[in-house]
């Protein structure tokens, strides 16, 4: 994060979830990014349950309907995508911190065609 920005600006995070390491990327209303970070599994759901409501978005897999619910829980809007979805938006080569941000790119359009929330 940069200096005289705080988390209160975040207002669409994409997060790209794997085993063990989530990236997360963060941007305000204007789409200048905030937090560009990766985090385990318990650092993740601590820095989600500071923010204040905002839009999440991840891709759809095994994992993320448990993490949609939990975020859901704590007041965010979730949006989960199809990965060929969010493939349009990737900007260099693939890394789990290049699909974060393709992903909070892909949330903010026009509304994707999301999975729902089992």
């Amino acid at each position: 994060m940069t200096k005289n920005i705080s988390q209160s600006d975040i207002k669409v995070v994409g997060i790209d979830l794997a085993k063990s390491s989530f990236s997360l990327h963060g941007v305000d209303h204007s789409g200048r990014t905030i937090v560009r970070k990766t985090l385990s599994r318990r650092k993740l759901a601590a820095l989600v349950a500071q923010l204040p409501g905002c839009l999440v978005g991840m891709e759809a897999c095994g994992g993320a309907h448990h993490w949609a619910r939990k975020f859901k829980e704590l007041g965010h809007e979730v949006r989960m995508m199809a990965p060929q979805f969010v493939k349009p938006y990737v900007k260099s080569h693939k890394n789990d911190r290049v699909d974060a941000e393709a992903i909070c790119e892909a949330v903010q359009r026009s509304v994707p065609i999301c999975v729902l929330c089992r």
